[in-house]
């Protein structure tokens, strides 16, 4: 069986994430071998979220928190949770959640969800919805405002 110690991650930023979500991530879910589930290390500094508010269509997603005490908004509000808490986010509205650090200290936390190749995530709070779809050159972000019918711009 494939193992790996998450207790020292190497942690990628990306550089195109703007003010506000620069989170570290250490995913190591296709290293060990995982298909249908997936799972990643977050290192939140300061300030930074995860993603914005969102749920998702297709997976469902868990948090475990490891160090520090993110603040996590969920439809209920917005809580601080600790360490070793862990919280089940399900499919859809219900499901809808974000992981903020507004402490002074790093925070990590660990997320892991079942995965598919086709999955739907929808933001609220901006009203838009992405459509992954395992191909980047398909996938799509757009405001649910722009909505057009079925048959639009298909031929008869």
């Amino acid at each position: 069986m494939p193992r790996l110690n998450i207790a020292s991650p190497e942690f990628h930023y990306d550089d195109a994430d703007p003010e506000g979500f620069r989170a570290g991530m250490f995913r190591f879910g296709p290293r060990l071998g995982a298909k249908e589930s997936g799972a990643s290390v977050y290192e939140l500094p300061p300030g930074q979220s995860i993603c914005p508010y969102h749920y998702e269509y297709g997976e469902e997603e868990w948090l475990l928190v490891l160090d520090g005490t993110p603040t996590l908004r969920t439809p209920e509000g917005e809580a601080q949770i600790g360490p070793m808490e862990m919280v089940f986010f399900p499919t859809g509205p219900d499901g809808a959640h974000r992981v903020h650090n507004g402490t002074d200290a790093t925070v990590r936390v660990l997320m892991f969800s079942t995965r598919k190749e086709v999955a739907v995530a929808v933001y609220p709070d901006s009203g838009k919805v992405g459509i992954f779809t395992g191909r980047k050159e398909d996938d799509v972000m757009v405001r649910k405002s722009s909505n057009v019918g079925y048959y639009d711009g298909e031929a008869s």
